[in-house]
């Protein structure tokens, strides 16, 4: 809901530039519809509206992200649809199984019957599909081929908002499914799920890095570092351990603070010169001091500087792998930031040490800061960045309350 507030108080003027006018109501109707079904995931304790919610929020994310002026959107779109489609109906499979099995839909009542099925082939299948479908719908590499032109093409606003919820409800929805209803101990013992599921996120977290470095588009380098971002978060949870799912829990909080502010930053970049191209960052430093700043400073915090929310939820997940005495993990955590210095220096190294490119000379004499609108929501995003990097008692309290009441 902060995030659908500071989304809505900065999207006017972005809207107006990146959505045709004969389309705007459409986005206010699809986004607002997107967010009931957001909610509506959070709220139900029925894993049938787990899944109906989770698709009126995917089918509106489809339209918003088709409502660009980029045919490239449209593009995006599809592909989303297309693996949004099949993860659905990976999942919708998983919860007819389920019900075929014991006849309620309820998920405290699925969390008292599952142990007495265990011998059941059909269990194990139900289990294969929720993982593959909501894996789909996180892009957990390798299946995130839909998020980076998603996020890249999408208007920005939209990406905004995207980039901090719809991902995260995602991981929620594994939260609920591997350890609310099908418990800590039958998720990681019987069905050995840390087994895939550690691999693919240090996989994640090392070749989405590596990616995102060599982008020149700055939206989809982001996007690139959103798919290392939720390989963090999963291997939290690959380590089987209460400390571990607490600190993957906290990463999906602060991220989503950080990249929605990241994001924000480049819709007022898109409003100012109308590119997220790399060399169209040269002399940003001077002209859009104040965006730059909050990149600048957003950007600790993905990398994980001390004093930032993302140093927080790093150091619990680096706690978290040295207590399993999972050496690897551990070297994953910091060779993922040290990557992250690379792909932030590159747009820092252009704001404020490359002169400007005969492209956007036009700028160079000029301050094109973005209006307050938007600086503003920015701001308030940066604020947070360093309140819960300091201040950990909510993030961290909230994190482990919700894990504790998943791991009963």
């Amino acid at each position: 809901s902060a995030i659908a507030s500071i989304t809505m108080l900065a999207a006017r003027k972005s809207v107006e530039q990146e959505i045709a006018h004969e389309k705007i109501s459409l986005f206010y109707s699809a986004f607002l519809l997107c967010l009931t079904g957001l909610l509506g995931i959070v709220a139900t304790g029925d894993a049938f509206n787990i899944f109906v919610f989770l698709e009126i929020s995917s089918l509106s994310s489809y339209a918003l992200i088709a409502l660009g002026n980029n045919r490239k959107a449209l593009t995006a779109s599809y592909q989303y649809l297309i693996m949004g489609t099949i993860g659905a109906t990976f999942i919708l499979i998983g919860v007819g199984l389920l019900y075929m099995l014991t006849g309620t839909l309820n998920i405290v009542d699925l969390q008292a019957r599952v142990p007495e099925l265990l011998s059941s082939r059909t269990l194990h299948a139900a289990f294969a599909f929720f993982t593959v479908g909501i894996s789909l719908k996180l892009a957990l590499l390798p299946l995130h081929l839909w998020l980076p032109n998603a996020y890249a093409y999408a208007p920005s606003m939209i990406t905004v908002f995207l980039s901090a919820t719809a991902t995260k409800v995602s991981l929620y929805v594994l939260f609920r499914f591997f350890f609310g209803l099908f418990s800590n101990e039958i998720t990681f013992e019987e069905f050995q799920l840390d087994k895939i599921l550690l691999p693919l996120s240090i996989l994640a977290i090392l070749i989405a890095s590596s990616v995102a470095i060599f982008q020149d588009n700055i939206k989809r380098m982001l996007a690139y570092s959103s798919v290392a971002q939720i390989g963090y978060m999963t291997l939290g949870i690959s380590l089987a351990t209460k400390s571990g799912s607490i600190a993957g829990m906290l990463h999906l909080f602060n991220h989503a603070l950080i990249k929605g502010g990241l994001f924000l930053a480049m819709a007022c970049i898109v409003l100012r010169t109308g590119s997220v191209q790399l060399k169209n960052f040269a002399g940003l430093g001077k002209r859009m001091p104040w965006t730059m700043a909050a990149i600048l400073l957003l950007g600790l915090g993905l990398i994980g500087v001390p004093s930032t929310a993302g140093f927080i939820s790093k150091w619990y997940l680096l706690i978290a792998a040295l207590e399993q005495n999972n050496w690897l993990a551990a070297a994953v955590i910091v060779g993922g930031s040290l990557l992250a210095i690379i792909y932030i220096w590159k747009i820092v190294e252009y704001a404020y040490l490359k002169s400007p490119t005969r492209q956007s000379d036009k700028y160079f004499n000029e301050r094109i800061e973005a209006p307050l609108q938007m600086l503003i929501p920015l701001w308030l995003l940066v604020a947070a960045n360093f309140y819960f990097g300091l201040k950990t008692s909510f993030s961290y309290g909230f994190a482990e309350t919700a894990i504790n009441n998943l791991f009963l």
